[in-house]
């Protein structure tokens, strides 16, 4: 691959957001020749995301690559991506996000000198930061005190993850060959889909490194993102189908060799299905507590063991506390937790 590192920015409807996201590549690189962007237009009809696209693509020919696809949703336009990459690493940003370029800088320094590696590294880790519209603060997501710096490091390295510093897609930067290996089935128009690419590869990551930087800037408190309380309220089902996957792509007590690995990945399902419990205990859907039900018993079904972890653990028992006051307690330590947090 004659490119280091290939970024991939899914744009639906992008317009408005798109020129700082690829502003913040081109210029934090330098306009580096071993950096490449795909952009993947995702069948955008409403504004010129498609125009664009192509008009970035002919100003730096050697640099930018226009996609165009029928409508198939993030996931879809994210493997789509990733098909077209030519870098050894790729990274994932989405249309409305940008980097930091200092922290960029930094990155390309990393990952220049991994790619020279017989062997590079799989998975290299950065940190990023909640932009809130709301109130225009910021809140960092690092990881200084879960994992080791300044070196190559495997999984039985790692330490305790809170549960607000689960490794999102934000934080994620994947050797090409090896995620392509991970064979990710990302389901068509569905959102939440960040939660399969950041999970499903991991035991195929055998080599880590984390770049303590804040890379990655990430707008959150719009009303039209997916992660708004009422958007994500109204699409519960599409939380319900990513935990499916999810928990289908591993027996975790048998497939996962990594004691700590295996340990970080059954307490993020269980973060994923304790989801599914809250929103669908929110959702107005006639049958949402019949499709929650449903889900928990498939869980089960698959595997008692993972059912038992996520199910009766402290959070999971927590969500899905029986009963009107049951779903009061439930709703209040969200609300807290929400307000603490700000992950919506």
């Amino acid at each position: 691959m004659d490119k280091t590192i290939t970024f991939g920015i899914p744009c639906y409807n992008a317009a408005e957001y798109m020129d700082k996201c690829i502003n913040s590549i081109l210029e934090g690189s330098e306009y580096a020749k071993d950096v490449q962007i795909v952009i993947v237009d995702d069948g955008s009809t409403k504004d010129d995301t498609p125009e664009k696209a192509d008009d970035w693509a002919s100003r730096y020919p050697d640099i930018i690559k226009a996609v165009h696809q029928e409508n198939g949703g993030h996931g879809i336009a994210v493997m789509t991506a990733l098909a077209n990459a030519d870098g050894t690493y790729f990274k994932n940003i989405d249309s409305d996000d940008w980097f930091d370029a200092s922290a960029l800088k930094s990155l390309l320094a990393c990952v220049r000198r991994f790619a020279s590696l017989p062997e590079p590294v799989d998975l290299v880790i950065t940190n990023y930061v909640y932009e809130h519209v709301a109130d225009n603060t910021r809140h960092v997501v690092d990881y200084r005190l879960v994992l080791p710096r300044n070196r190559v490091f495997g999984w039985g390295d790692i330490g305790h993850f809170m549960k607000s510093q689960y490794l999102l897609m934000h934080a994620l930067m994947y050797r090409t060959s090896t995620l392509r290996a991970a064979n990710l089935q990302m389901p068509a128009h569905t959102f939440y889909v960040d939660n399969i690419y950041a999970y499903v590869p991991f035991p195929k990551c055998k080599t880590l490194y984390y770049l303590d930087v804040d890379l990655y800037r990430y707008f959150i408190g719009r009303e039209d993102q997916s992660v708004n309380e009422k958007v994500l309220t109204s699409r519960v089902d599409h939380y319900w189908r990513v935990a499916r996957i999810m928990w289908e792509a591993y027996h975790i007590y048998d497939d996962v060799k990594e004691p700590k690995l295996r340990s970080y990945m059954m307490g993020y399902l269980t973060i994923i299905m304790a989801i599914c419990s809250v929103f669908s205990k929110k959702s107005d859907r006639p049958d949402a507590m019949d499709q929650l039900k449903k889900l928990w018993s498939d869980l089960k079904d698959y595997d008692p063991k993972m059912y038992v972890r996520a199910r009766h653990g402290l959070i999971g028992a927590a969500s899905n506390l029986p009963g009107q006051v049951g779903k009061d307690i439930t709703m209040g330590v969200y609300d807290v937790a929400q307000k603490v947090v700000k992950f919506n």
